[in-house]
């Protein structure tokens, strides 16, 4: 008969950190087997060292666990892109550096990457505790970078874009694209340039001076 794992519980008042360490878990797992599927309420239970039932008061069901997944690595990739975006110097550079961040991301933890981006988990509203409201706001403050630098570009005089929500939605969708093809065609002859060409392209940059 298998035993949970013991752990030492919280002081009073630390019941967000177990929340937390859910969230790590389902991580973990994720980044372990590369299948949602093997995040499971008893999976991660295990490998926090708790009984199941002791998830319940901070996520309902599986599915939730799994938004919170998703939301703590957005909320990731906005603070890496701007970081690259910080160190960087010059609108083009920056913009630049945004881009390969986020494709650094999606060569660097791609079972990650297609929790976020690829379809890989997709909740069913009405079925599971989630609901329309909890989707909307995902990804928007990593394209908010993506506006940023893209604002920048146009200040200085090197990018022509005349809507910039929806020439970096254009640019997000570029790179997203790339980054899946690069994913699953890995034997094509992709050119040196190609992210170069992409990102100039999208982001409508003039040629360079």
């Amino acid at each position: 008969m298998s035993t949970v794992p013991t752990r030492k519980r919280n002081r009073r008042g630390e019941g967000g950190k177990l929340r937390e360490e859910i969230i790590d878990a389902a991580l973990a797992l994720l980044d372990e087997h590369g299948d949602e599927r093997a995040v499971t309420l008893r999976s991660v239970a295990r490998q926090v060292g708790i009984a199941a039932p002791s998830i319940y008061p901070h996520f309902p069901d599986q599915p939730a666990i799994m938004l919170a997944v998703v939301h703590r690595e957005m909320d990731r990739l906005a603070d890496e892109l701007r970081a690259a975006a910080d160190a960087a110097e010059g609108p083009r550079p920056r913009l630049f550096a945004v881009c390969h961040a986020y494709l650094d991301l999606a060569h660097t933890r791609p079972s990650r990457y297609r929790i976020m981006f690829g379809g890989l988990w997709m909740p069913t509203l009405g079925t599971s505790s989630i609901t329309e409201e909890d989707m909307d706001s995902l990804g928007a403050a990593a394209l908010q970078v993506l506006v940023d630098v893209l604002d920048e570009c146009v200040r200085a005089g090197e990018a022509t874009s005349d809507s910039l929500f929806s020439d970096a939605v254009a640019l997000w969708l570029g790179l997203h694209g790339l980054a899946h093809q690069r994913a699953v065609v890995r034997k094509f002859p992709w050119p040196d340039d190609i992210a170069e060409r992409v990102i100039g392209g999208l982001a409508r940059l003039r040629p360079p001076g």
